[in-house]
């Protein structure tokens, strides 16, 4: 088995905005402001995405703005709306999670310090896939779910992380870098460790099957 096949999960960080020049001014911006009201040295922004291997095939897990109607083509599981609820009727306002059988990370080139590996076992990257359908879509850039912080694709990443059980508190961003959004993503999977899994099926109950004649007597003689 070589490496490309072995079943695993990895992360990846991406200059936020790499290979788009007005995305990545936008978060030089937003990163002046935040620094100057925290009083510290502005840092680079990251974006995370995760690829996957199974025995099924290699999985890329990102969140990423809705390109079009095709979203099945890209693994397309859920949406969530940007900015408001209202305003993601369009589809310039929505984002999509991707588990892309198969994908590509756009930018992957640009990526610093990646690829991370996480785990080898081939039952958590089977979690991991299973959980992308159940992650929040909470609205992009905005701190909905109480977390204290926005939402965005570093909590999709950082939730589905935390909730398969590996260390997502340990991981951080490249040296001298942010990734906005990444305590929420922390913070979302903690209040829900006490919940059931969402990613395992719970095994239909078993219907009981109506007593034969033969048999109900012998019941009601054993009651008497």
């Amino acid at each position: 088995m070589t490496a490309e096949s072995e079943p695993g999960v990895d992360l990846y960080w991406l200059p936020l905005g790499a290979g788009g020049h007005s995305v990545r001014l936008n978060g030089r911006v937003f990163e002046a402001v935040a620094a100057r009201l925290e009083r510290r040295p502005p840092c680079g922004l990251y974006h995370s995405a995760l690829e996957v291997r199974v025995p099924e095939g290699r999985f890329v897990i990102e969140q990423a703005p809705v390109r079009d109607c095709n979203g099945l083509e890209r693994g397309v599981v859920a949406e969530g709306a940007v900015g408001s609820r209202w305003a993601g009727r369009f589809r310039i306002f929505r984002y999509e999670v991707r588990r892309w059988c198969g994908g590509v990370i756009p930018d992957i080139d640009e990526a610093v310090e990646s690829p991370q590996r996480l785990t080898d076992d081939p039952d958590v990257a089977q979690r991991v896939l299973g959980l992308v359908a159940h992650v929040p879509t909470a609205v992009w850039g905005r701190d909905e779910l109480g977390a204290g912080e926005m939402w965005n694709s570093n909590s999709l990443i950082a939730w589905l992380i935390a909730r398969c059980g590996l260390p997502a508190e340990s991981i951080h961003p490249p040296v001298g870098g942010r990734a906005p959004g990444w305590r929420a993503g922390l913070v979302v999977a903690r209040r829900q460790e006490t919940l059931p899994d969402p990613a395992r099926r719970a095994a239909p109950p078993q219907r009981r099957r109506p007593p034969t004649r033969r048999r109900a007597v012998v019941e009601r003689a054993a009651k008497t």
